[in-house]
C-alpha cells in the first residue's frame, strides 16, 4: 500500500508514545484510580488503545444511512475504538469540512460514504499524508489514490435484479407478441452506483426493448437522461408527473424501472394524483431498493411491487473488519479486484449479494431480525 503504511506505522507509534506518557502522569497523580475511587473502566483502555475512526455519512433523509452509521459506531465500540459520526445533510461543502475535521483530530481511519464521489480528491490527499487509511463505504470513491478499500453490496446485480423482475412480473417470456410500456428512473448522476445499477437492469431489460416489447414512450432511455440528483424522491415525483402528462394522457403505463425506494415513493405519490391504484386501472409494478420500512409497508399495501434488501448491518461489519484488519497492519479479505476503477486505481472491494423482496417474502426481514412483524403492520 505504497509509503502510506509507513506513514500509519510513524503516527501510531507517535500516537501510542503519547498515550504512555498520559497514563504514566495519570498514574503518578491518581495510584491508577478515577476520580470516584475504583479502577479505570477497561472499554475505556480499549477505547484509547484502538484509536478513534471518523464516519462521514451521507444524509439523514434516507432511514438507511442512519441505520448504516449506528451499526458502524456500535460495531466499532464493541472492538475498543471510539467513533465520530458526521451526516453532511446532502451538502458537499458539509462533508469535505467534515472530514477536513476528522483529519485535523488526528483520526486513525476513515470511513467514508460520500455524496458526490468525485468531490474528495483533496481532502483525502490530506488524510494520505496523514497515513490516515480510508475505507469507502457503498459508494466508491473516484479520481484519487487515496482510497484503499471498498465495501459494498453487488451493485451490477442489484440492478440485474429489478430489471428481471419487471420482466417476469409482466410475463414477457410467456406473453408472446403482447407489448407493455415502461419508464426509467435511474440513481444520482455523482453517484458511482448509478451507473452499475442502470447498466445490470437494461441488461435484463434492453433486449426487450429493442425487440419491441417493452416501449419507452418518453423516449428517454440513456443513462443522462433518467438520473435522479441526490436520490430525491420529491424530484422523482416532478419527472413522473411530467411523463404522465406528456406522454400516458390516454395509455396505461405497465412498469417502473426505480432504483431506490426513496425515488419510488415519489414515483408512486405521481401515480396516485393519476388516479393509479382506482378500480380498473392498477398500480404498474415499481421497483426499489434498500427495503426502507415505508416501501416494504408499501409493497404489503399492494402499492410497489418489488424492492432490492441489502443487510446493512452486514455491511457495516465487513467496513468494520477492513478498517480492523488496516490499523492491525494486515491485509482485508476482499472477493473484487478488478470491477472497482475509480479513474486513478482498482480499488479493492469486497462486495455482498443483495436479495429482491416483494409481497410473497417480506416474513424474510422479519425472519432475519432487520424488521419486527409488528413494524410491518
Amino acid at each position: 500500500m505504497r509509503d502510506r503504511t509507513r506513514a500509519r506505522t510513524r503516527t501510531r507509534t507517535t500516537r501510542a508514545a503519547v498515550g504512555v506518557c498520559a497514563l504514566l502522569a495519570l498514574a503518578l497523580t491518581a495510584c491508577g484510580q478515577n476520580s470516584e475511587g475504583g479502577s479505570r473502566d477497561d472499554g475505556a483502555d480499549n477505547a484509547a488503545e484502538g484509536g478513534t475512526i471518523g464516519i462521514a455519512m451521507p444524509t439523514k433523509s434516507s432511514e438507511r444511512w442512519i441505520a448504516d452509521g449506528e451499526n458502524m459506531v456500535e460495531q466499532f465500540e464493541a472492538k475498543g475504538y471510539e467513533t465520530d459520526l458526521q451526516y453532511g445533510d446532502d451538502k458537499v461543502e458539509n462533508q469535505v469540512a467534515q472530514i477536513e475535521n476528522m483529519i485535523s483530530k488526528g483520526h486513525d481511519a476513515l470511513v467514508i460514504a460520500a455524496i458526490d464521489g468525485s468531490s474528495l480528491t483533496n481532502v483525502l490527499r490530506r488524510a494520505e499524508e496523514a497515513g490516515i487509511p480510508v475505507i469507502a463505504y457503498d459508494r466508491l470513491i473516484r479520481g484519487t489514490e487515496s482510497v484503499d478499500y471498498y465495501a459494498t453490496f453487488d451493485n451490477f446485480t442489484v440492478g440485474e435484479l429489478q430489471g428481471q423482475y419487471i420482466v417476469d412480473a409482466l410475463e414477457l417470456e410467456e406473453n408472446k407478441g403482447e407489448t407493455f410500456d415502461l419508464e426509467l428512473f435511474a440513481g444520482s448522476p455523482d453517484d458511482n452506483n448509478t451507473g452499475f445499477f442502470f447498466r445490470g437492469a437494461m441488461s435484463v431489460l434492453e433486449p426487450h426493448i429493442d425487440s419491441g416489447r417493452l416501449v419507452v414512450r418518453s423516449g428517454q432511455t440513456e443513462l443522462n437522461q433518467v438520473t435522479t440528483l441526490r436520490w430525491d424522491g420529491g424530484t422523482a415525483q416532478k419527472r413522473m408527473d411530467d411523463l404522465l402528462s406528456r406522454h400516458y394522457g390516454g395509455e396505461r403505463l405497465d412498469a417502473v424501472l426505480s432504483p431506490y425506494d426513496g425515488i419510488s415513493i415519489g414515483v408512486i405519490s405521481a401515480l396516485k394524483s393519476a388516479s393509479y391504484g382506482t378500480e380498473g386501472k392498477p398500480y404498474p409494478v415499481v421497483t426499489g431498493q434498500d427495503a426502507e420500512l415505508a416501501s416494504v409497508k408499501s409493497i404489503l399495501a399492494g402499492q410497489q411491487t418489488q424492492t432490492v434488501f441489502k443487510d446493512t448491518r452486514e455491511l457495516a461489519k465487513r467496513a468494520v473488519q477492513m478498517t480492523d484488519a488496516v490499523l492491525g497492519g494486515g491485509e482485508p479479505e476482499v472477493n473484487d479486484t478488478e470491477s472497482y476503477d475509480n479513474g486513478a486505481k482498482v480499488v479493492p472491494a469486497y462486495l455482498l449479494e443483495p436479495v429482491s423482496i416483494d409481497r410473497s417474502n417480506t416474513d424474510l426481514l422479519v425472519d432475519e431480525g432487520y424488521y419486527t412483524a409488528d413494524q410491518l403492520t
